[in-house]
């Protein structure tokens, strides 16, 4: 009886096997499945930010490490020589990733087919120059860069406007492409809020991975709001509030904020050029939370268009603490907002209802 049942034994086992081998077959008799490439557009991808974003593109920081990608980069004839040198240093790093390049001066060509554009060119101050006279300057750039998106971009292109002024260079790209939904036109507060990030690791001596839920509201300018009100770090106790933690409102309602909005200024006065690479690093940050999810229980800051959320006047691009699902962002609403940030969130909204007006005086 006991060598039938071992017998039994080995018929089942045979049996099973046999099976697996034929599952194993059948699943291995289907191609891999490849994610086709998207096209991701760099403007003034020959400056600064750009040869530092590029790369980073390329590698798989912004888009996840699975993703191929084709860049097309677009500049001013003047950086044309330039450009072709980026693209040469491009095909040099062989990215395994990157599959195609186009580097030019035509934004016709530039925006063909782009699935992410991220808008990095545009018109500095410069000495002596008035603030109309820049505005001036940059409504003629996102005009014409806006046109070239509406007529030839993918249908759901995302769109990121990084040249200042960012926020109203965002809100002039979507009135001149009007097919381009406007939850897909945002601009980068980004770099601001992985800003307050760096500022409370360091005053806390904890990792910056372990403080989140900061917020930047407003204007990418100096009248932006860090908010740390309802930002805490991760401790062995579990999580804690920054205020708790920190335990010194005079330096979080003042010199902390100062440090955050004028950051910009000091790196100019450090390294005599303005930020590239923490630039590029918060704009791959910004796309790849866009496009792939933010942590369950974190939100981030983007500008995006107001629909009146916390009494923000509605058709601005106005910096918020979102959440990122599906490659849609969410406002994050129910915020409890005292009377110290309601009157900081009113100024830098006040300051784009300016600025939004001066770049209409300018179209007409």
């Amino acid at each position: 009886m006991s060598n039938l049942t071992l017998l039994e034994r080995m018929l089942a086992f045979s049996a099973s096997l046999s099976l697996f081998r034929r599952l194993v077959r059948y699943l291995t008799s289907f191609p891999n499945v490849k994610k086709q490439p998207l096209k991701v557009l760099v403007t003034g991808a020959a400056g600064q930010i750009g040869y530092a974003l590029v790369p980073m593109i390329a590698r798989g920081v912004m888009l996840g490490p699975d993703q191929p990608v084709i860049l097309h980069m677009l500049d001013i004839p003047p950086a044309a020589e330039a450009l072709n040198g980026v693209k040469m240093e491009l095909i040099d790093a062989a990215f395994p990733l990157l599959k195609g390049v186009v580097a030019t001066t035509d934004a016709v060509e530039a925006c063909k087919g782009v699935n992410v554009a991220v808008m990095v060119g545009g018109f500095p101050r410069k000495e002596g120059m008035e603030r109309k006279d820049v505005m001036s300057k940059n409504v003629s750039i996102y005009k014409e860069q806006a046109t070239a998106l509406e007529q030839h971009a993918a249908k759901n292109c995302k769109v990121l406007v990084v040249a200042n002024p960012a926020n109203t260079n965002a809100l002039i790209l979507k009135e001149f492409a009007p097919s381009i939904p406007e939850k897909n036109i945002s601009c980068l507060t980004r770099l601001d809020h992985n800003r307050a990030l760096g500022q409370i690791s360091e005053r806390l001596n904890v990792q910056v991975s372990d403080v989140k839920n900061v917020i930047i509201w407003g204007n990418h300018s100096s009248t932006q709001y860090p908010d740390v009100n309802h930002a805490v770090v991760t401790t062995a106790a579990g999580e804690k509030s920054v205020r708790e933690l920190v335990a010194n409102d005079q330096w979080l309602n003042n010199e902390f904020i100062t440090t955050v909005q004028q950051r910009g200024a000091a790196i100019i006065k450090a390294r005599k050029l303005s930020s590239a690479l923490s630039a590029a690093s918060s704009a791959c940050d910004h796309i790849r939370d866009w496009v792939l999810g933010t942590p369950k229980g974190t939100w981030v800051s983007m500008g995006v268009y107001s629909e009146g959320s916390y009494n923000i006047p509605a058709g601005l691009i106005y910096s918020f603490p979102v959440t990122c699902k599906n490659g849609e962002w969410s406002i994050v609403q129910g915020l409890k907002i005292d009377e110290h940030s309601r009157a900081k969130m009113d100024a830098t909204a006040n300051e784009l209802i300016e600025e939004k007006s001066l770049a209409n005086s300018c179209l007409n």
